[in-house]
């Protein structure tokens, strides 16, 4: 897995895209297969500049800190240091150049971490805010989604 993790970072970005969405799909097909190697993948997240790949690695952080993920993996993630991650994730929100679809499963994956980092709630809800007062029809219904996940 670490070999996959680092082809992600391959300075050709069609290889880092396919890497990270086989990296992905892993995490759907088998997400405790990821156990031993959840630790560096965390620790490679900011790494990330490949707006390709930015999708997929905020959607493995929305898998890997959804509710449902096996009890295994939640007892691991209790160990590992998340501050750079949801670091990052604002980071891409903030950014004008950073897609769509890299926003919003940023945002999902901060709603997750939102018991984790009680303080996410609140900037999450003026970020979200923030991008729909002139946010496409994603930014919308994303934006309202991720507003409500908040408000339970």
């Amino acid at each position: 897995m670490h070999d996959i993790i680092d082809i992600t970072f391959h300075p050709d970005k069609v290889v880092g895209f396919r890497a990270v969405w086989l990296l992905e799909n892993i995490f759907l097909t088998d997400p405790e297969g990821y156990l031993d190697d959840l630790r560096y993948l965390i620790s490679r997240f900011k790494e990330n500049s490949n707006q390709s790949c930015m999708r997929h690695y905020a959607k493995i952080i929305m898998h890997v800190t959804d509710a449902h993920v096996p009890a295994t993996l939640q007892l691991k993630l209790k160990n590992i240091d998340f501050e750079p991650v949801v670091e990052q994730l604002f980071d891409w929100m903030i950014n004008p150049k950073v897609k769509v679809a890299v926003k919003m499963f940023a945002g999902n994956a901060l709603l997750n971490l939102k018991d984790t980092f009680p303080w996410v709630q609140e900037e999450l809800a003026g970020q979200v805010e923030f991008l729909m007062r002139d946010g496409s029809a994603g930014i919308q219904a994303g934006g309202k989604k991720i507003l409500k996940g908040i408000k339970k």
